[in-house]
């Protein structure tokens, strides 16, 4: 198991976080998902050139050898509610499950912080004790397994701009039709404008699919707040990239195919492997944060939702295809009138050479 960072070079330290703003208005972000999964809309991004089309156009934007890889991990019902022994209301929201099984690292939002000693009861179901803190989290001993626990009493996570409850939709629209192994806290969001049929569509045209794990953690909502971005710590996260996939991407550089990133938290996964390691590291906790001045090894085309302001995924996608040209992109996507976040519409992104 490895940690895998990135530090901003010359190139990133003229950058600031202010140059990765933008004004959205309110109504342009997406409260609930569409009638079908693949009736959003696609903006390809070639170099400057921006290009509407719908996510069904994206069998013609794919070619025979390419590679697909998306991001396996389920979500939890992570939220959980609850009362303090004092008898003060607690919201928890679970980041990971350790390695005991009956611990967790969580956040813990309350009029009070808990104590190191204390216990919560939650869901009216079964009490955790506080263990202590760890940096911004909590690390917690539930009375049992705590992913059987998590997923019998907990809620699902939606986050937190879709301002309302999860509704019984949710319970398959916030989950990709792949989604299989569970430690996620936010759904891969790339991977939701997918269903089965375009899934076989690219399958029966010689796109091939391959699979990485990356559970998202709470951390991906955290906002930056430095200026000077070679201050920010990058929240970690689990990944795994299996060693069929580091065979299948080997075979698709051979065949002259590309490597298709279905979303920032494939890309991460893939990146974080491969970033000077040879070979792969297949697992391991990764901190990458990528911005601008970061080369990548091995994805070519990224296929992604449009990011919030400021935020550590737009400066990603803004090293991938461009400061410039994602910020004209962002503009021309706000002109239009596109659907924003977690279930809004979704951007084909191909790197930028330069």
């Amino acid at each position: 198991m490895q940690t895998h960072t990135y530090r901003p070079n010359q190139m990133t330290t003229k950058l600031c976080l202010d140059d990765f703003d933008y004004d959205l208005p309110p109504a342009l972000i997406a409260q609930m998902p569409l009638a079908v999964r693949t009736a959003s809309r696609l903006l390809h991004l070639c170099g400057a050139e921006n290009a509407d089309r719908q996510f069904t156009d994206l069998p013609s934007l794919l070619q025979p050898n390419d590679l697909l890889v998306v991001n396996d991990t389920r979500v939890l019902h992570a939220r959980l509610f609850g009362q303090k022994s004092s008898g003060g209301q607690v919201e928890v929201l679970v980041e990971r499950v350790l390695a005991s099984d009956d611990e967790v690292l969580a956040q813990v939002r309350a009029s009070k912080p808990p104590k190191a000693g204390s216990t919560m009861r939650l869901e009216d179901a079964f009490e955790v004790a506080v263990l202590g803190r760890e940096g911004e989290f909590y690390r917690l001993k539930f009375p049992a397994d705590a992913l059987a626990l998590a997923e019998q009493h907990g809620r699902l996570p939606l986050p937190p701009y879709i301002e309302r409850s999860a509704a019984d939709a949710d319970e398959s629209r916030y989950q990709t039709v792949y989604a299989h192994e569970k430690g996620s806290v936010a759904a891969p969001t790339a991977g939701l404008h997918f269903d089965d049929a375009l899934l076989a569509q690219l399958s029966s045209q010689g796109v091939q699919r391959a699979s990485v794990t990356l559970h998202v953690g709470a951390g991906t909502f955290q906002p930056v707040r430095v200026q000077n971005l070679s201050e920010h710590q990058m929240h970690s996260e689990r990944y795994f990239v299996p060693a069929a996939t580091i065979k299948a991407i080997a075979e698709t550089r051979a065949k002259g195919g590309r490597v298709v990133a279905v979303g920032t938290t494939s890309l991460r996964a893939l990146e974080s492997a491969f970033v000077d390691e040879n070979p792969p590291v297949g697992a391991g906790d990764t901190a990458l944060f990528i911005v601008p001045g970061y080369q990548f090894q091995v994805v070519d085309i990224l296929i992604t939702n449009f990011h919030l302001p400021k935020s550590t995924l737009l400066m990603l996608v803004s090293a991938f295809s461009g400061v410039e040209e994602i910020r004209a992109a962002y503009a021309h996507a706000i002109a239009c009138k596109y659907r924003f976040f977690s279930y809004g519409d979704a951007m084909f992104l191909e790197r930028n050479s330069s």
